[in-house]
């Protein structure tokens, strides 16, 4: 690193020497631990820039979240009244092809003009034959960051397909995806209304402007070019990093009409209830084609946003108000148009108590809108809730005025049948409720308990709190909580003592995350630390660190997407190529298209005699939009249930992964049985669906044994196989529910022995 001239006295007045604003104007940039609050570039190299409005810090020493290469942005903050506010990203760089930056040798980062007007910072690295340079630069009093990147092929070869853009991955908050691509997760962009992504709260704003972008990835967290780089050419992708003190997108649409140079209109207005009082804080939202474009906040009843000439409509609404009636606008370049809305409702409440209808007693539930207002501004108000820890059963809601349906589920509908409740809220009254839910199925009663093998709480890009964890976790009727963050036991001790109270066990777990492949270690011993820098870590390192933590059980998650370990396995890019040490391999939620993969490898292992067993998880990160335990792993635990002893029948593979039906077996899952060769012997299993069972399917090394089909969708049934064998092998279950849920088992294996005669008999 090249580095010239130090700025610590403009940093001492950011941090409480004096307001920034009684200084000339001017940008400048220190080395050392980032005075960004809570910002994650602590070692003594790292690089912070700063002007009048934002603060951003680069990762020249401190290791980057999911083993991203050294230079890379890791915080982002906006400076409000000459004080550097708090960290919002997890991380924001370019990635070269839909995520994976490994292979990767080496990183350079270069200070090449350092103010006061502006400061320029360059990254460098490689990523196999290619070179990926990019170029950070901050103005003064600007609220944007500048984002140049070069990718030259070196290489003789051309390189296809490739996805390559910057990325924008926020901590906690919301994200706005692209206008237009908004229930898009991955794909061609061809309906974007706009060429921005913008992650928010309340109290902040960060945008990525990305004019270069045809695709996106993780619902826009990844604005993507598909393109191909013929061997010796270069391509630059230039996008801003803008940043805001407050949820406000009236300053992002600003800089894009700036920046395209886009004919605009200015509206204006009021905003007030129905009996003429103002809204303090006021949100117009403005639609496109149907669909949000953007939306501002507006302050004391009052609001103005300047928008690019053209059709919209518009609607005004606040924290936990109605929406007024959406008003059509044609926006013409110059004008000053003027709408006032005059009909907005205050706040209700309701309040719910869910219980067992048979015991009658309180217990924890998931209840989400499916018919009223959901608010697109998500600070105003939720579209999921769940029941209190304590009092347990107990959600009380405040709720714009307005009729509702709710759907009210506990056990995550693989216990107990859900119910509708339709409600009318009033402005000003609380509504109270009691709804009672009955229980169908107790796996817990067999023996069989259920955990969500792959779940994250608050750290790096997830937003859930261990509170909020425990909740929706409850509410899906599991029987052990979990948390698996990435590189992080952060949450372990408040999640320990919810359990406590609760009377449950907490499965303590770390979702070790290199670039090349993530993996789920536990139960991990309380107040470890990660020892190894995942970025440089190769899988020896990591699986050794998982057992230095305690774990019994180290499970490859997601393997078969862009960078799990047998996708990188594949592409030759793993360090240290297969280590045999690791135990399960997962069925994740967010993968569906992955999991004929997981299966065709297991069995392969299987056919070879090899002891890798399933597991699942919903990789959840945001509870109020994923839901815990909609794929959960099912364990037998023949005695007291512990972390321990669940992690123990997981390794031995004692266990299933289902989606929805339940399974019991004659012979447990993992378990050996010893047949004689040609005689016959029997398998049987107990099915069970809150939905009806549809098909099962008996597989086995050779392929289909047996497949059932349930024309009658019973609820509850009994298969029984009779089966012979002259071999070793191995039986499994796939079964389907009338609901399309699947759920799938570790193999029972099956030994063939032979009666040894005594001396002078034929065999």
């Amino acid at each position: 690193m090249n580095y010239h001239r130090s700025a610590v006295g403009w940093l001492a007045c950011l941090i409480g020497f004096g307001p920034l604003a009684s200084l000339q104007a001017a940008v400048s940039i220190v080395t050392g631990p980032t005075a960004i609050v809570d910002g994650e570039a602590r070692a003594a190299g790292d690089i912070t820039v700063f002007n009048e409005k934002l603060a951003f810090a680069l990762a020249v020493q401190s290791a980057v979240p999911y083993g991203v290469p050294r230079g890379a942005i890791v915080d982002v903050a906006a400076v409000v009244n000459g004080k550097i506010g708090r960290d919002h990203v997890v991380f924001a760089d370019f990635v070269p092809n839909n995520w994976s930056a490994w292979p990767n040798t080496y990183q350079h980062v270069d200070v090449l003009e350092h103010g006061p007007e502006r400061v320029v910072i360059a990254a460098t690295r490689d990523w196999g034959k290619v070179t990926i340079a990019t170029t950070y630069t901050l103005r003064t009093n600007a609220d944007q960051i500048d984002i140049q990147t070069t990718m030259t092929n070196n290489g003789d070869m051309p390189l296809t397909d490739l996805l390559s853009g910057l990325t924008l991955w926020p901590k906690g908050g919301f994200l706005f995806s692209v206008p237009g691509l908004a229930q898009m997760e991955h794909g061609r962009a061809d309906g974007a209304l706009s060429d921005r992504v913008v992650a928010y709260d309340a109290d902040w704003s960060l945008a990525l402007h990305a004019p270069y972008f045809n695709a996106v990835s993780s619902g826009s967290k990844d604005m993507l070019q598909l393109h191909t780089l013929k061997a010796g050419e270069a391509r630059t992708f230039g996008g801003t990093l803008q940043v805001g003190a407050r949820g406000d997108l009236g300053p992002v649409v600003a800089a894009e009409i700036e920046r395209k140079h886009l004919a605009a209109a200015v509206v204006s207005g009021s905003v007030m209830q129905g009996d003429g009082r103002r809204v303090a804080e006021p949100v117009v939202v403005v639609e496109k084609d149907g669909m949000p474009f953007a939306w501002v906040l507006g302050s004391n009843g009052r609001y103005s946003i300047k928008l690019p000439e053209g059709r919209y409509s518009l609607y005004a609404t606040a924290k936990s108000f109605s929406q007024s009636q959406a008003v059509a606008m044609n926006l013409v370049a110059g004008a000053q148009q003027s709408h006032d809305f005059r009909d907005l409702q205050g706040p209700g409440r309701i309040r719910i108590a869910v219980v067992d209808a048979l015991k009658h007693r309180a217990i924890d539930a998931r209840i989400t809108i499916t018919a009223g207002q959901k608010p697109l501004v998500e600070f105003l108000g939720r579209k999921t809730f769940f029941t209190e820890l304590d009092p347990k059963g107990i959600a009380t809601l405040n709720l714009a005025p307005g009729s509702y349906v709710f759907s009210v589920v506990s056990g995550g509908g693989f216990l107990t049948p859900g119910r509708e409740l339709k409600l009318l809220v009033r402005p000003g009254k609380t509504l109270v409720r009691n709804i009672g839910l009955t229980p169908r199925f107790n796996p817990a009663a067999q023996g069989w308990y259920s955990a969500d093998l792959h779940h994250h709480a608050d750290q790096a890009e997830a937003v859930t709190p261990p509170p909020d964890l425990a909740r929706s976790q409850l509410a899906a009727g599991l029987d052990l909580l979990f948390v698996s963050d990435h590189d992080s036991t952060v949450n372990h001790s408040a999640l320990q003592r919810i359990a406590n109270r609760r009377g449950m066990p907490f499965l303590a777990s770390m979702e070790i995350s290199p670039s090349w492949g993530h993996f789920n270690a536990y139960p991990l011993r309380h107040g470890l630390k990660l020892a190894i820098d995942p970025s440089v870590a190769s899988i020896d390192a990591v699986l050794a660190e998982a057992r230095r933590q305690g774990a019994i059980v180290v499970q490859s998650n997601h393997p078969f997407i862009p960078y799990g370990y047998f996708a990188s396995l594949e592409a030759g890019v793993a360090p240290g190529g297969f280590n045999p040490r690791f135990d399960l391999l997962e069925i994740n939620a967010t993968a569906p298209e992955d999991d004929e993969k997981v299966l065709r490898q297991l069995a392969s292992f299987w056919n070879a005699g090899h002891h890798y067993y399933l597991t699942a998880g919903t990789d959840t990160h945001d509870v109020w939009k994923d839901e815990s335990g909609r794929v959960r792993s099912f364990a037998y635990v023949d005695g007291r249930l512990t972390p321990q002893s669940f992690a123990q029948a997981m390794k031995a593979g004692h266990s299933y992964v289902s989606f929805g039906p339940l399974i019991f077996p004659s012979v447990v899952f993992g378990d050996e049985i010893k047949v004689k060769a040609g005689e016959p012997f029997a398998l049987n299993f107990e099915l069970k669906s809150l939905a009806g069972i549809k098909h099962a399917t008996l597989v086995s090394g050779g392929g289909i044994v047996r497949s059932e089909s349930f024309a009658d969708s019973p609820q509850e049934t009994r298969i029984d196989y009779s089966l012979q064998t002259d071999r070793a092998t191995w039986y499994a279950l796939r079964v389907e529910d009338q609901a399309g849920k699947k759920a799938y088992t570790n193999p029972i294996w099956v030994d063939v022995v032979s009666l040894v005669p005594r001396s002078g008999e034929l065999r």
